[in-house]
């Protein structure tokens, strides 16, 4: 090709697109189409200097876009003319650092079928071989310790390659071509067991396995942290589990070997089944075909994921029972364990043995949940109906929204499921999540998460914005403060409802918006939860209409005791003989006639407790939501019924009429199944009866209540794709901070945008 016939072009690609092979693949296309220049992993993306003739220099552009790794995603490519040097070759070059790294770290990918042939090829040195990975699948963000990445920058930096691991790595036509973490038997980490002080080699996932098959439980180490696991069809393993663990109900998360295993449990669809499959590889829950004794007490979903680790193959492959449960390492409420030794200090007499990996984990990621509702005839409703419950491994850190600021951010989130968000250059990244900060380890991993994201993307320390809920005595708050940088106060449920339009980057966009969840600090210093607000991210979000309020005895207790809730909420106009027998009610009557510790509340997460109360749920919940959960699978095994009325009037959904036709049929001895349908067909008109008040034309549902299944349904069949639900993060408060940084993002591009 004669050189005055060339150009150079400079072309820079954003997105996922470290981690996982784009380098090695960008070399063979331009090898493909005669391109000379070289590729590297820059802190934004992937930057390319290209050099051929104008027509390679397009196909190689195209080729690029059209056919990129499995893994990967772009959501940047810009391309323009530059000098041209007169490479002869193309080269992949070492890694630029020059300024805070804006690259998405890859999540952690599931094992690819390659590599999974070759686990289980005799004839292949990786035979067995239970770190076996590729460019295409493998361990990413828990590995990571800097950006960009590459090895030294991993928890392989310490795992020298053999030299034919280094050959692959070099190989240009290999598929370890630049795969970070790739070993062998031979050079890399393995696996061992730990079994009554003793240490097994070699056999440890045989051994394993034949404990699983003798009723014992196994601690396993996974990507992102320990697994408790036992054999699910084994009703004793499951109780020892339970009582060991301190979990009194619930539910397990089972790992099923194969889809098969896995259509013979629960009822997937084809939209639940392409999310089993997917590289996320998330916990999927849906409809139970069987019951498991002890594995999801009173509940009529499983939650069932495939193997997304080699290790968990070979441990089927060993002779595992095929359905296993496969359960955070441990004890309730805290922190999965991640380190070697927390977890042989934490799992001691819960665990018979610890299958211990020998790669450390730089950071905990529990699995993800995603629950997968009926599909609906609307075009949002497949997308509405995917709702992630938990964002974390196979998920995160994504970027999940573009915010209009280049100012960095750090949003702290909820005390709840809490998740944290960092924003660099406009790009918002959100962590693992990390859960209930009213417990030491959780908070400590809380902490820790600030302190591992800034140190990643490399923030400043002081020129900083710091984003938190407006509650005054949230842990999250009180933290914040202590934080170096500006603070920005978000009320709770505005952030819910920010957190929908970041993802769809509506800034502008005029809505009306519902949050309705269990509590949340209002502007009025009440307990808000049934929440209506009118505006944009821009000008603005106004309460305009909530629930009307009802009173709460106890406070936060009353979260914990439907039957206090359902005092509180019929105090003013009615009281029921069926909850008169229940202690708990008597204490919560004697609160409300004394006035002690009495807080009014607009909680729809409160009144859907009073409902469960009033059709038997009078006990204390063991775990957050129990109650409403019970009430929404109630209703699931009913037909559709007319609805209880529940009018809006003066800015309020009044739900004196709806629980007094609660007591009214309860006494008549209706199904109490019957009577959650038609709670939940009332609760679908109310909020359809605010949108016809309003007539807005985008509608905007978040908070925790609108991880109801069946009635996220209702809604998606009214409104179509007139409503705007989470995408890719959680409706709960594991969603909050992407709320509370878009929030943050136009108070400090627009200091004059009221951000509390």
């Amino acid at each position: 090709m004669r050189e005055a016939c060339k150009e150079a072009r400079r072309l820079h690609i954003g997105g996922i697109v470290q981690g996982v092979g784009f380098r090695p693949f960008v070399y063979r296309i331009a090898n493909r189409h005669g391109i000379t220049g070289w590729v590297l992993n820059a802190e934004n993306g992937v930057e390319i200097h290209a050099e051929g003739d104008a027509a390679a220099l397009d196909d190689f552009a195209q080729a690029l876009l059209a056919h990129p790794p499995p893994a990967a995603r772009i959501a940047e490519f810009e391309t323009q003319h530059t000098t041209l040097r007169g490479f002869r070759t193309f080269e992949i070059h070492k890694s630029e650092h020059r300024q805070a790294p804006t690259v998405r770290v890859s999540p952690d990918l599931p094992v690819c079928e390659d590599c999974l042939r070759e686990l289980f090829d005799p004839g292949d040195r990786r035979y067995g071989y239970p770190y076996i990975n590729c460019t295409n699948c493998g361990p990413r963000y828990s590995i990571v310790r800097a950006l960009p990445y590459d090895r030294p920058q991993t928890t392989m930096r310490d795992w020298p390659m053999c030299a034919q691991c280094r050959a692959e790595y070099e190989d240009p036509s290999n598929r370890r071509f630049h795969a970070q973490p790739v070993a062998c038997a031979q050079c890399g980490p393995n696996y061992v067991l730990e079994i009554n002080g003793t240490i097994v080699r070699g056999t440890a996932i045989a051994r394993a396995a034949q404990l699983l098959r003798e009723g014992r439980i196994v601690a396993v180490k996974g990507i992102g942290g320990y697994h408790l696991a036992c054999d699910a069809r084994d009703a004793a393993a499951v109780r020892a589990l339970r009582e060991r663990k301190y979990r009194k109900e619930r539910p397990f998360a089972l790992l099923a070997h194969t889809l098969d295993a896995a259509h013979s449990i629960v009822d997937l669809d084809a939209h639940a089944q392409t999310q089993l499959q997917s590289l996320a590889r998330p916990i999927v829950l849906a409809p139970a075909k069987v019951q498991l004794e002890g594995v999801a007490p009173g509940n009529s979903d499983l939650g069932v994921m495939l193997p997304y680790t080699p290790v968990q193959h070979l441990l089927f492959a060993a002779g595992a029972p095929d359905l296993l449960v496969m359960t955070s390492a441990n004890r309730s409420s805290e922190p999965i364990a991640y380190r070697d030794e927390d977890a042989r200090r934490t799992l001691s007499g819960i665990a018979d043995a610890l299958l211990v990996g020998e790669r450390e984990i730089a950071r905990r990621i529990d699995d993800s949940v995603i629950s997968h509702g009926e599909v609906s005839t609307h075009p949002e409703a497949v997308e509405g109906n995917i709702i992630v419950i938990r964002h974390a491994r196979g998920l995160a850190p994504q970027a999940v929204a573009a915010l209009p600021t280049s100012h960095p951010i750090i949003a702290v989130g909820a005390d709840l499921k809490n998740a944290v968000a960092v924003v660099v250059r406009g790009q918002a990244f959100v962590s693992q999540h990390i859960g209930d900060l009213e417990h030491y380890e959780a908070f400590v991993a809380f902490k820790e998460t600030i302190a591992d994201l800034s140190a990643l993307y490399e923030l400043p320390q002081d020129d900083v914005c710091i984003a938190h809920d407006a509650h005054p005595e949230y842990a999250s708050s009180t933290y914040a403060a202590q934080m170096h940088g500006t603070k920005v106060a978000v009320q709770h449920h505005r952030a819910h409802i920010a957190s929908v339009l970041a993802e769809r980057s509506a800034f502008d966009e005029r809505v009306l918006g519902f949050a309705f969840d269990g509590t949340g600090y209002g502007e009025d210093a009440t307990i808000w939860g049934g929440e209506v607000f009118l505006g944009d991210l821009t000008t603005g979000l106004q309460r305009v209409a909530h629930l009307r309020p009802a009173k709460l005895p106890g406070g936060d207790a009353a979260a914990r005791y439907p039957v206090q809730a359902a005092a509180g909420f019929l105090h003013d106009f009615c009281h029921s003989a069926l909850l008169e027998g229940v202690h708990r009610y008597h204490l919560a009557q004697q609160l409300l006639e004394k006035n002690i510790r009495v807080f009014p509340t607009t909680s729809m997460g409160r009144l859907f407790d009073t409902v469960a109360a009033l059709l038997g749920f009078t006990r204390e919940i063991t775990f957050e939501a129990q109650a409403a959960m019970w009430v929404e699978h109630l209703a699931r095994e009913s037909a559709p019924v007319a609805a209880y009325p529940f009018p809006f009037e003066d800015a309020q959904l009044d739900y004196r009429p709806l629980l007094s036709a609660i007591i009214a049929d309860r006494a008549a001895g209706r199904d109490i199944r019957e009577i959650a349908r038609a709670f939940h067909e009332a609760v679908a008109q109310g909020v359809l009866a605010v949108c016809d008040a309003y007539a807005q034309p985008r509608i905007v549902v978040s908070g925790g209540v609108f991880q109801n299944t069946l009635l996220m349904q209702r809604l998606l069949d009214a409104l179509g794709d007139r409503l705007w639900t989470n995408r890719t993060m959680p409706p709960n408060d594991g969603g909050i901070c992407v709320g509370q940084a878009a929030i943050a993002a136009l108070s400090t591009s627009n200091p004059m945008t009221h951000s509390t």
